[in-house]
């Protein structure tokens, strides 16, 4: 697997005081219903002298142009980026079996949210990192679930490689694990121009600095 970094929420927060990048470590995960957190933290190998910390190689930096790719959408249709082209965009990636409530759930509700604030302005691009299981008949259910207007919010799935590939544009890392997917986040805004506009790192932004960032994209955009 490639190395990779991913957020969790600590529960007790001490217990990180004596750890340092690089660590082993060992810990439980605790998952609720609208939650999850780490607890009972063990070190196993304390970290090498000048550890490196991986980079993603292939990460489109701010303001670049994003390159064109083509995927699947819920209604088995070929979608690409360029068909949004002159409106912002916002890209999220997901699966819809994701067990932690704070994760994928959490981020299908923070499109949810741009979809009824935004509607008509903005297209929303949720992609699998489950393709397998993600067929367009699956995410079509799922997107019934999040009472998803297929003018705006768009969920997508393809050949792994190719998702694969997408995902590396915007630094995100997964791969699968005893039935789920373990898994980096990342949401991404792009300009109608099909330049990157700002990248969000995990799931623990707020819907309101989002909805603020993406606003603000949108009322520059009308700009004369």
């Amino acid at each position: 697997m490639p190395a990779m970094a991913m957020q969790f929420r600590v529960k007790h927060p001490g217990q990180l005081a004596s750890l340092a990048p690089g660590a082993h470590v060992r810990f439980d995960l605790e998952v609720g219903k609208k939650s999850a957190a780490v607890t009972a933290i063990r070190l196993e190998a304390a970290p090498a002298a000048d550890f490196p910390i991986p980079r993603a190689t292939k990460q489109i930096a701010i303001g670049g142009v994003v390159p064109d790719f083509s995927l699947v959408n819920e209604q088995n249709r070929t979608t690409h980026l360029c068909d949004f082209r002159g409106r912002t965009v916002a890209i999220e990636f997901i699966y819809t079996r994701c067990p932690l409530p704070d994760v994928c759930p959490r981020l299908s509700a923070n499109f949810a949210y741009l979809q009824r604030k935004f509607r008509g302005e903005i297209a929303l691009l949720s992609i699998t990192i489950d393709p397998e299981h993600d067929t367009p008949e699956v995410l079509q259910d799922y997107a019934k679930r999040w009472r998803a207007d297929p003018s705006t919010w768009h969920f997508l799935t393809g050949p792994s490689e190719q998702i694969r590939a997408v995902a590396e544009l915007f630094g995100l890392f997964y791969f699968a694990e005893e039935g789920s997917i373990t898994h980096t986040a990342s949401t991404a805004v792009i300009g109608g121009d099909g330049r990157l506009l700002a990248t969000l790192s995990g799931s623990n932004y707020t819907v309101k600095e989002l909805a603020d960032l993406v606003g603000g994209k949108i009322a520059r955009r009308s700009q004369p």
